[in-house]
């Protein structure tokens, strides 16, 4: 039987939701996956709307883009934007969250109605990774405090793997910038697993 997972990364233009996707997707072709990937940039502006479809099975893939009611995980470095991609979610997926707004658009709702919403459904990981990257000494790594919780979920990547995949993408800018990363994907592992 083929594993395969169909993973929807969201946010805004600056957040790092792409970057996040790349080493996911790097990481699961390591592993033996046949991996296809579809990013809309938000017309590559910061604070558009940013999306990628990561689709990635033992057997081969043939399209590259998530049907509604076809993601098995909803993972958003934004609140609202994991509100807007909810029509995309399996019925046994999750949405994993970052609680901190991105208010990009004058008539943002109210953060407790967005929650709200969210709160509703049966699997949902929501966390402040705003607040814990800067707890580990890295506020411009919330997406991979993001992908620490993610991995918390996502079982078929190994985590240590993911820490090799962050190694491989940020290698050329340090040991001191790898480490920091780490460290934010680690936290973000522990984050989750207490959810």
């Amino acid at each position: 039987m083929a594993e395969t997972k169909a993973i929807m990364l969201v946010g805004v233009g600056g957040q790092g939701t792409l970057l996040a996707s790349r080493i996911l997707g790097n990481v699961a072709i390591k592993q033996g996956y046949d991996v296809k990937v579809s990013e809309v940039h938000g017309m590559s502006q910061r604070a558009g709307d940013v999306q990628s479809n990561l689709r990635l099975s033992s057997e081969p893939v043939y399209s590259d883009l998530i049907p509604r009611g076809g993601a098995d995980l909803v993972v958003s470095l934004e609140p609202l934007e994991a509100l807007r991609y909810i029509p995309f979610l399996a019925p046994e997926g999750w949405i994993i969250t970052n609680t901190v707004p991105f208010e990009n658009i004058p008539d943002y709702p109210p953060m407790d109605k967005v929650m709200g919403e969210l709160d509703k459904l049966p699997r949902v990981i929501a966390i402040d990774v705003d607040a814990i990257a800067k707890e580990v000494g890295s506020p411009r790594s919330a997406n991979m405090v993001l992908l620490g919780a993610t991995a918390a979920v996502l079982h078929i990547l190994d985590p240590d793997k993911l820490r090799d995949g962050i190694r491989t993408i940020f290698g050329r800018k340090g040991e001191a910038i790898v480490e920091a990363n780490i460290k934010a994907f680690d936290a973000g592992l522990a984050s989750a697993q207490k959810k």
